[in-house]
């Protein structure tokens, strides 16, 4: 490897359309950029394994290259093979590593200067669109990412599909950061290895590789339904939690992740609280604000919802709440008031009434 800390290729390397995530260690040696040329001179970036358990990306990848084996693509493509050392572990993150997706802003340790290296080598090539792939661990509808509000963002997000999510937090994400650069959209597939979610992904890669323009028009009205990610929801560290019935300072429900994507209502018990426990959710906005007593209070042994709220991610996986979240909660976004003005302030933000 390179003193960038990371490979620079110039062609597939031999093996990659049919190696296991697994694997990818042995193959690439680490975080590895692939360039590779096509029609149309300005690049389509696809980044994926930004976590190690996340594999949908390599498959979507393997799936698409296979298809111009003896073809030309429409565009350039640069490929980014992320945290293939937590691959090979089939792991999020390997312990002491930080998160791939969680270094794409400011920093110095060597994970935030190979991002970097990647932004630059990306700028360079004119990068036309950016893609990141991702798996969830609960059960979610496939959406896309978006972190600005601009209308070639929507278009690229309604190619994959009408639910759109809107966040500027975490803003360290290959998402957050690439958006300096071009449009730029995290995919949501579903669970790693779904077949579906890869279809999905593959067909909507092909569409951005044949794409010569984003249009000038506005998206029309009834072409996404827009949510606003308003707070993403952690449990501290010194607060035990169980979604199997143990008696551990918060108790869920083990369907906890039905309620993703759906209304839940004022009043709807999150959890139960052990007794003698003083254990709490942390809720935190857009501006590094504890919201909790906002979304949530207390009722004897139950955790209830204060207003009503939109789940998003909700996750049994206790690595992935332990590193990253529990869950986030939306709002609906009034898409008419949104056509009005691009890139609103987030406190300023149009809420649809439901």
């Amino acid at each position: 490897m390179a003193d960038l800390g990371f490979n620079v290729l110039n062609e597939i390397p031999h093996g990659l359309l049919d190696v296991d995530a697994s694997q990818l260690d042995d193959l690439l040696g680490g975080p590895t950029l692939i360039h590779l040329e096509g029609k149309r001179k300005d690049a389509l970036f696809v980044s994926i394994m930004l976590h190690g358990n996340e594999y949908t990306g390599l498959l979507v990848i393997q799936r698409l290259l296979k298809k111009y084996l003896d073809a030309e693509l429409p565009r350039r493509l640069s490929i980014f093979i992320g945290n293939v050392a937590a691959a090979k572990e089939r792991v999020r993150a390997l312990p002491g590593q930080p998160d791939y997706n969680r270094i794409w802003g400011f920093g110095d340790t060597p994970e935030h200067q190979m991002t970097h290296q990647v932004m630059e080598a990306m700028r360079e090539r004119d990068v036309f669109a950016a893609i990141d792939v991702h798996n969830n661990t609960g059960k979610n509808p496939h959406f896309a990412l978006i972190c600005r509000h601009e209308k070639n963002s929507y278009y690229l997000a309604t190619l994959f599909g009408r639910t759109v999510v809107y966040t500027i937090k975490p803003d360290t994400t290959s998402t957050y950061a690439m958006s300096v650069l071009c449009p730029s959209v995290t995919l949501e597939c579903g669970l790693p290895g779904d077949q579906y979610g890869v279809e999905h992904a593959v067909e909507f890669i092909q569409a951005c590789l044949n794409l010569s323009s984003f249009p000038e028009h506005s998206l029309p009205e009834h072409d996404m339904d827009l949510y606003h990610m308003v707070a993403i929801i952690k449990i501290p560290s010194c607060h035990s939690f169980s979604f199997n019935g143990d008696q551990t300072d918060l108790q869920f429900d083990e369907d906890l992740a039905l309620m993703n994507f759906s209304e839940v209502p004022a009043g709807t018990s999150i959890c139960r609280i052990k007794q003698g426990s003083e254990a709490f959710l942390e809720a935190w906005d857009e501006h590094g604000k504890d919201q909790s007593s906002q979304f949530f209070a207390r009722d004897g042994e139950n955790y209830r919802l204060k207003m009503m709220a939109m789940p998003a991610m909700l996750t049994d996986d206790i690595d992935v709440i332990r590193m990253d979240c529990l869950c986030y909660l939306m709002e609906r976004l009034d898409w008419k008031a949104l056509q009005m003005a691009e890139e609103p302030e987030a406190a300023e933000l149009p809420v649809q009434k439901v």
